[in-house]
């Protein structure tokens, strides 16, 4: 499955945050970019392991790309 993130810089507390568009609600951060990624494919996988057990349909198969 291939998901998109998009990476912005938190300008008020440093570091990082990102969303996934095709996950509404799907965000995280992380002080470096590599905290960020590790941060995101954890709350990516939760986000459909949860979307799984409430029967909420995920759209489409897709890969995480990192």
């Amino acid at each position: 499955m291939k998901y998109t993130i998009i990476i912005h810089n938190d300008e008020q507390e440093g570091g990082f945050w990102c969303e996934c568009p095709e996950l509404p609600g799907c965000y995280s951060q992380g002080e470096s970019i590599e905290e960020l990624m590790n941060n995101i494919q954890e709350a990516i996988e939760l986000y459909l392991e949860d979307a799984e057990e409430m029967y909420f349909p995920v759209e489409e198969v897709r890969e995480l790309v990192l």
